[in-house]
């Protein structure tokens, strides 16, 4: 019979990963760099800009055709 060791050495975490109800968990953090994270921020912060833009110009449209209607109602 093979005299088998456990990997963990008698530890439940190693390096952030660790067994839970049988099963290996990374909880490692996630490997992304200053860089890369001011580089999303930046995207997302575009992104939101142009929805602003589109939410805005639906809302004058909005205030416009209302404005529109008030003439007409005379």
């Amino acid at each position: 019979m093979l005299n088998m060791k456990n990997p963990f050495g008698g530890s439940n975490n190693v390096d952030g990963l660790y067994v839970e109800d049988g099963r290996l968990i990374n909880g490692r953090m996630d490997n992304i760099t200053g860089i890369e994270r001011a580089a999303m921020f930046r995207k997302q912060m575009k992104k939101q800009y142009k929805i602003d833009q589109i939410a805005d110009g639906i809302e004058r449209a909005k205030m416009r055709m209302d404005g529109d209607k008030n003439i007409y109602e005379l």
